[in-house]
Parts: C-alpha cells; structure tokens; sequence
C-alpha cells in the first residue's frame, strides 16, 4: 500500500458536497440550505450514504457527495458492496447482535468492553440500522493508514538483514534465529491480495515464508493466520512476515487483521499477546504498520490500551511511527499545527457567516502575535495531492463538551470542504480535499467554536509519504515561550495515537543503504497526553501532570527487498516506510528473547528490558535527531550484548522536545498573511519586544550545586483496578534556570521536565532526581521518592 495506508478510523463527520473548484457556496444553495445535523443515530455521513440518490451512485460519485478520497486511507473502508459500519449502544451490545443481522448486516466484531459492534452493512440497510433499539449512534470506519512508502529506493541491493547485524548476530556461537519466539503481525491483509506478484504457497518453497514446503528443516512451521478477513488488502502483513523471517528466520509468525475498525483491531492485538491457554497464540513479540484517524492526540485509545494490555502480558510491541511528516522548502517540519489555548478572533470569514446555523462569530486566531488576528491558515498543496486534515482537542473521549468545526476555503474565500459534525463522543473533525488541477494551490483552513470552551487543539494534515509536489504552511515554525501561554504554538509532530503509546516502541525509518539521514516522511514525536486512558464508555480522568513522551525510540531499515510488495524496481521488489522499519526492529527483538532464554535463569526478556537495551545499544544517525530515529538505528549484535551485560545508564538519554522559538510582532509579520483578508496595519514595535537571555553566572565565581526536591508527587500506595497506574511528579531546586535529570526504578537517567508523568506496574517504585544549574553544577544528593502501585478488586 501506498504511504498513509495504516487504519485510520473516523469518528463522525458531517458531510459536504465536495464542489468543483471554481464553484463558490452561496446562502441560496443546497448546502446553506439544509440546516446543521443533529445528534442522531446514524452519523451525517451514513445518513447521507442511505439516500437513494446517493446509495445508488457509483462508489467515486459516492466519495465525492462525502468529501473522502474514492480510495485509500480515509476512505469508506468497505467489503465488497458493503460498508463497515461501528454501532454503539449504550448498553446490550452483544444483545443486539440478532436485530443487526435481522437488517442483512454482516456481524464483523462485538466489544462488550467497548458496547460497539461492527457490522458491514449495504447503503439501503443503513436506515434499518438505526431504529435497533437501545442503538446510540452508529459511525462509518475510514481506511486506515498503513506506513508504507512508495518513494523511491535507489539501485543499490542491500537488506536490513545486514545493516542492522542480524546476520552477523545470527553467525554468533549462540547461532541466534529467533528460535522459540513467536511473532505476531497486525496490518491490512495476508493472503488476500489475488494481484500480487506471488502467494503465500510460492512465498513459502521460495523459503520467504516459513510452511511445510521450506526446504529449511527449522522453517517448516506455517503462519498462524488468525483473521484475514480484510478481502480488499494488498497483504503488506505478508511483507511484513517475510521481512521477520529474513532476520529470524526461526521464529515462529503468526498474523491478525487490522482492518476491521478499531475494537476490532484492539482485540487482535490482545488476542495475539495471550497464552494459548487464553485462546491466543503467546507472541513475545507484536508488530503494527496501522494508524486510524480518529484515534485521540491528547490520551491513549481503545487500541493503545490493548498494547499495554499485550506488554503487561510480556509482550514486545512495536508500531511505525508513520509517515506523515511534511517539509516545506525551507526545511520547516509541517506536518501539524498547535495551539496551546483556542484564541477567539471574534468573527469568521464571509463565506461562513453567510449561514447562520453554523454560529460563525467565533473563528480560530491563527496568528501568535499579540495584537493581530489572521482567521485562516494557508496552506499550499501539490497538484495531484489529497488534503487530509484530522483535527482534534484537549477534551477525553465520552467526555465532550465544546464543538469545533472544520473548512477549507479557495483562494477567492470560498467553500470548498467542511466536517462540522456534533462531537458528543470524540474531539474530532476531519475531511479530505483534492486538488485535481495542474499546478499547486493555495487553501485556507478556518475553526469556528460552534459551542463550549476555549481548549487546546490540534490539525495534523495526514499525507502517509506524498512527495510529488512542495508543500508549504503559512506558519512554518513553532512559537511562544512558556507552557499554557495562549501564544505557544508548536508545528511539526505527527506521531499521534497508538503508534506514540507509552508501552509501544515507536520505529522510524532510515533507508537500508544510509546511516546518515532519517527517511523524510518519518513521523516526528513528541506526544504529549492530558487524560488516564479511554476505558469502556465514559469519560476519563485528566492527569494532574501530563504524561509527555519521547517518540520514536528508535529506527530501523526501510526500502528493503521482498518477493512481491510494493514497489518493483528492476529485477526486485522494495518495501519503503515506517511500515517496513517496524518488522525489522520486532526481528531483533525476537533475536534477543532467544538470547536471553539461553542464559541463567533461561527466561525470556521482559518488554522494558528488550526497550531499554534497544535504545542503549543504537547506533547514532548523524544527520537526524532525536524526534525522527529515537536514540538511533537499531544494532543487533549490540543490542543482544546489552540485554545481556547491561550497560551502566548513560548520563543524559536523547529526548524528543517539540522546538519553540520566541515570538515577536516582526518575525510574525515576516511570516506574511495568506488569508483572504487584507492583513492588519502592523502595530508599533514595543521597547525591547525580543526577549533576551539573561547573562550566565560566572562559573569561576558559582561552584555551589543546586537543592532538588519534589514540589508534587502521588500518594505513598496508589490503588488501582487495573493492572497500571499513572504517576505524576513536579520537580523544584532552590536555584532558578535548572534542568533536571531523572532515574525510574532502574531505568536509565534522562533529563526529564519539571512536569513528568508514567504509568507503573504493579509493586514498589522509586523516582530519582537531580538538579543542574546553568554553570553545570550537579546537586550531588538526589531527591528520592518511594512509592507503591496497588491492585484492588
């Protein structure tokens, strides 16, 4: 699959006409006619489907009538004539199974947890759908995203196999294979794909695959396929499968679908993770290539929870990052857009407040600096690109209590797109634009606060790897400079979802003949959550600190060969994207449970000791940082040794820190105003208006190390129903200008913000801190905090 074809779910969206590009909305039209959907139980995309007129039309025609590509991700991800379908009760899900059949849908999944089951359903069923009893609202599943590229790979033939020293560890006395591990694969499809250049049968005599034709004596037993239902798959899971199988070729594989919305995907993912006793299939390792969109920024998902689920059953988990960060010409990473607080420009541009039901009187501030408001963010877009916005804010799932809206403008301010859907169980609006002509255009995106607060929010624009083209944003660069300051705006990230969950190890990319650069689409961390996790149906609690996390952890190799996926390049075929580094780092990581199960006590490594000797043990990428590769590329024969022989923890571990630079009247006014309005006359510059750094201490006269102590931190013993709790600390030192250093348990130190927050096992725990002042004096005596998490019935 092309870049961006990891599952990306929606949540629901109300539809527009998607109008030619020289059509301009007027008050007298259809759209403005119609008046703003209410909260119902067929979300305003599957009412609109279950129209006659629209049910009836060709699937492109379909899209087009719901503002979604006609393919790919974000798609209406679909089953034949069928579309899949998420239908949530408030309670008596598993009850309702029968009255769902009874319309002609196909049952595909039921999550009592979750009280959702997804159905594939026929446009004309969709109406029946909704009068089920105790039905609270029914939503249609988007294509997910896959983090496969389609850039090109160069002529050189090479294999991770090599670059990350599998091989050689392989060649050691241990003669390593990954022997005695099971590893689970969750992505499209496996053996679906009826175009590929080969099947399963002729994977495994080629010896790609491990089956009862391998030749290899080792290699005979076949995959484990748990769900391969995704009929419309390209079977990436058997890419995937073959690139674990290049590298630890003795390594059992076992594979489940991801493309069957997210309860679905989530149960899979436990499913894999569990005990053959539990009726799964005991995988010390899993691996993910699979993004939903509607999966939240701000906490962890239903599907992040499965992989702590799946960790705290001993498994490795690794996700790809994704492949949605954007350069512009410049080099300016812009691949989302934040905003610390919702700023009120106190009206909208005329396209919008030519329709009153949409309350447009108070749009989104773009602009950070003080005094001056832009009311829409240009944004350029290649020909021939699709514009995916997927925009979300800082409230919890189930817990929704402001409604933000979505809309793109032309260049002549009109509308051309637009999600302004009733939001009451997820902060989430998204829509995709193409641009079907020859050359780039300009958009505008407006937010109006139809109702509620002023929160926090974000827009990733989700490209899954397109390259054919320059973007460009109209604010390229982070801005602000203290945390909850209205004016902080950080530009760039893109991890988000289960891919930046706390238990994942988030895998870059870099290509499998460079150690020098990071693959440009690689998604960049940091991810940043304000809530405890979305369990079951009701609202979570926010986090007294947030929980800021450093992503990815690591890189791994892309664009290496397989027997039939994705791109054919003479005489091979390459396999590029975090989709493909994500198999590749869970290889080695099978390579270094075996390692472990050959030593005293002859256990298998735990997921924290396999993360922790991955990260100590990469190798640096000279010419990327931190939030593209983590602490570097994946090193095989190294990783093992540490495993084995940790090191002693280093004095700082590279994080991932979203950059922020100050703001001035003058560097916002050089950005330029792409809005369809005339820009502001600029105000006068204010007396010294950049901050300037105070003077450093002398450091011949200051030799006094700081104090550090703890200003906030849990309760002794946490009680928790789970098998986690999160934990939150802020640090405090006598001296001003400080940064700190932290060690959990026996992790290794790492500078750490003044607010840090984890989640914990169950059993004791201890929290070290020291302070260092801005002369490099290092308190010598940590702050030390002992705490215990408690399970309660």
């Amino acid at each position: 699959m092309r870049p961006g074809n990891s599952p990306f779910h929606q949540g629901r969206i109300w539809p527009i006409v998607a109008f030619g590009l020289t059509f301009v909305l007027t008050p007298g039209s259809a759209w403005a006619a119609a008046s703003r959907p209410s909260e119902g139980d067929l979300s305003s995309r599957l009412a609109e489907l279950a129209k006659p007129s629209v049910r009836s039309a060709p699937p492109a025609k379909q899209a087009e009538e719901l503002s979604l590509a006609a393919a790919g991700p974000g798609s209406l991800l679909r089953e034949g004539n069928r579309v899949l379908v998420e239908v949530r009760f408030d309670r008596g899900a598993a009850a309702a199974v029968d009255d769902l059949r009874a319309t002609g849908a196909k049952i595909v999944d039921v999550s009592s947890l979750y009280q959702t089951v997804t159905v594939a359903a026929k446009p004309a069923e969709l109406g029946d759908l909704a009068a089920v009893p105790q039905v609270a609202a029914a939503t249609e599943v988007l294509t997910p995203f896959t983090s496969t590229s389609t850039c090109p790979s160069g002529a050189v033939v090479s294999e991770g196999d090599t670059q990350l020293h599998a091989k050689e560890a392989r060649e050691t006395p241990s003669e390593l294979t990954g022997s005695g591990v099971t590893v689970g694969v969750l992505s499209d499809s496996f053996n679906r794909a009826r175009e590929a250049a080969t099947r399963q049968r002729t994977d495994v005599a080629a010896g790609d695959l491990p089956g009862f034709a391998n030749t290899c004596e080792d290699e005979q037993t076949p995959v484990e396929v748990l769900d391969d239902s995704e009929s419309e798959g390209e079977d990436e899971g058997r890419a995937m499968a073959q690139i674990v199988h290049d590298l630890a070729p003795g390594a059992k594989l076992a594979f489940a679908t991801a493309f069957t919305g997210e309860a679905a995907f989530a149960e899979n993912i436990e499913a894999l993770a569990k005990s053959p006793a539990e009726g799964g299939v005991g995988a010390r390792v899993v691996v993910d290539d699979v993004s939903y969109p509607g999966e939240p920024f701000f906490q962890e998902g239903p599907i992040a929870v499965a992989v702590r689920h799946a960790t705290e059953d001993g498994a490795a988990y690794f996700s790809s990052a994704g492949n949605n960060s954007l350069l512009d010409l410049e080099g300016h990473e812009i691949g989302s857009w934040e905003t610390a607080k919702y700023r009120n420009s106190g009206s909208c541009p005329p396209a919008l407040q030519a329709f009153p039901e949409l309350h447009a009187n108070a749009c989104l501030d773009f602009n950070p600096a003080e005094g001056q408001t832009d009311k829409t963010l240009g944004i350029k877009v290649p020909a021939g690109a699709t514009l995916t916005v997927d925009l979300q804010w800082k409230e919890p799932w189930h817990g929704v209590g402001t409604d933000l809206d979505a809309f793109l403008l032309d260049s002549t301010g009109g509308l051309i797109a637009a999600s302004a859907e009733p939001n009451p169980e997820r902060p989430l609006e998204f829509f995709q634009w193409e641009n079907g002509s020859a050359g780039q255009r300009t958009v505008q995106l407006v937010v109006n606060r139809f109702s509620g607060d002023t929160p926090r929010l974000k827009v990733a624009f989700l490209e899954n790897g397109f390259k054919e083209g320059q973007w460009g944003l109209e604010y390229p660069q982070s801005s602000g400079s203290a945390e909850n300051d209205p004016a902080i705006d950080v530009v760039g990230p893109t991890v988000f979802g289960h891919n930046g969950a706390a238990a994942a190890m988030t895998v870059g990319a870099v290509h499998f003949n460079s150690t020098t650069f990071a693959e440009e689409y690689t998604s960049r961390g940091p991810v940043t959550h304000y809530f405890e996790p979305v369990e079951g149906s009701t609202p979570a609690t926010e986090l007294l600190i947030p929980e800021e996390l450093s992503k990815p952890e690591i890189a791994a190799t892309d664009c290496g060969k397989t027997s039939f996926f994705a791109i054919f390049e003479s005489p091979v075929w390459r396999f590029c994207g975090t989709s493909a580094a994500a198999p590749h780092a869970a290889a080695v990581a099978a390579l270094m449970d075996e390692a472990k199960e050959k030593e005293p006590p002859n256990e298998p490594a735990e997921p924290d000791e396999i993360r922790a000797a991955l990260q100590s043990s990469a190798v640096g990428v000279s010419e990327a940082d931190e939030c593209e590769v983590g602490t570097g590329l994946v090193d095989a024969v190294n990783a093992v040794e540490d495993l084995l022989t940790p090191p002693p923890p280093p004095p700082v571990e590279p994080e991932c820190e979203a950059p922020l630079a100050e703001v001035t009247v003058a560097n916002a006014q050089a950005i330029g105003n792409w809005g369809t309005e005339s820009p502001p006359a600029p105000p006068t510059p204010p007396s010294g208006e950049t901050i300037q750094p105070s003077s450093p201490p002398d450091p011949e006269t200051d030799t006094t190390p700081p104090a550090t102590f703890f200003r906030r931190h849990p309760a002794r013993v946490i009680r928790t129903h789970t098998r986690t709790a999160t934990a939150g600390f802020e640090l405090g030192s006598n001296e001003a200008g400080t940064i700190f250093f932290c060690q959990v348990d026996a992790g290794t130190t790492k500078k750490c913000p003044v607010l840090f927050s984890r989640r914990y096992r169950i059993g004791p725990h201890v929290v070290f801190a020291w302070a260092r002042d801005a002369t490099g004096n290092t308190d010598q005596s940590a702050a030390v905090f002992h705490f215990r998490v408690k399970r309660v019935r």
